[in-house]
């Protein structure tokens, strides 16, 4: 049986360990290390997991994730490398690290450098992956299947990591943005707010599932529901007016550039 060491209990961990439960035949041996013992707790509670701190939780690990905050990484790891199993799969998901400064502390190791998602709690991430240059096939593969568990695996060169955090890393928010300016305008207009929730809710749903099914182009899609002279059109206007689009790529570029500076450490 897979013993899989995740090091970082919180939202993206405990993701990815439901993913890893729900999904993988059989179901790994799955060790955390969290620092804060109410957390911990809450995780033995509902999903089984067995506690220990992160030396021994590496320590006979097949595959350890580092789900950590970037600035904590270099100290995570420094403490850990000596625990690290030779041959073992070592995931990091801490945004601008790159695969070489882990390689350096565990150069027994193959690194994947990896970015899921948040949906990834509901098994409908987007995770871009990155071998490092120690890294085997086999164990890229092992990465890419392991964290199909939790949604859609796409392989990047590393030198676009920063671009996909920025994309699809940061990209929940950036719809969670926009569901919140809908759900505040149709409340403004009257609507309750169950019923703005669950109008946005469905419309982003809709919309997102008519995209990948259509295999149409965005602009093609938008043009299709925007009549000249109607509502969606009066819509469009003020939102170019405002620039919304070239914002957005503003938005992306920062997010790029933040993955950027948080290698520099």
């Amino acid at each position: 049986m897979t013993r899989i060491a995740v090091l970082g209990g919180g939202v993206m961990g405990e993701a990815l360990i439901v993913g890893f439960q729900r999904q993988l035949s059989p179901p790994p041996t799955v060790v955390v290390a969290e620092k804060r013992p109410e957390r911990a707790a809450e995780l033995v509670e509902r999903l089984g997991v067995l506690i220990e701190e992160p030396s021994a939780a590496c320590a006979g690990s097949d595959v350890v994730i580092l789900v950590v905050k970037p600035q904590d990484i270099r100290g995570l790891v420094a403490d850990i490398a000596s625990s690290i199993e030779p041959g073992s799969l070592v995931i990091s998901i801490a945004a601008g690290i790159t695969t070489e400064l882990l390689e350096s502390s565990m150069p027994f190791a193959n690194v994947v450098r990896a970015m899921p998602n948040t949906p990834a709690k509901i098994e409908s991430g987007v995770t871009g992956i990155s071998a490092g240059a120690r890294c085997t096939p086999e164990a890229l593969d092992q990465a890419r299947d392991l964290l199909s568990s939790v949604g859609v695996v796409v392989e990047v060169p590393e030198a676009l990591q920063d671009a996909v955090t920025a994309v699809s890393g940061s990209g929940p928010a950036y719809l969670f943005y926009l569901a919140e300016a809908m759900i505040d305008g149709a409340c403004e207009l009257g609507m309750p707010p169950d019923t703005a929730r669950a109008s946005v809710v469905h419309t982003l749903l809709g919309a997102a599932r008519l995209l990948e099914a259509s295999g149409e182009e965005p602009a093609a899609l938008r043009a299709k529901v925007t009549s000249p002279g109607g509502t969606t059109a009066a819509a469009i206007a003020v939102l170019d007016a405002e620039d919304v689009q070239r914002s957005v790529r503003t938005a992306i570029e920062s997010a790029r550039d933040r993955s950027r500076e948080l290698s520099k450490g």
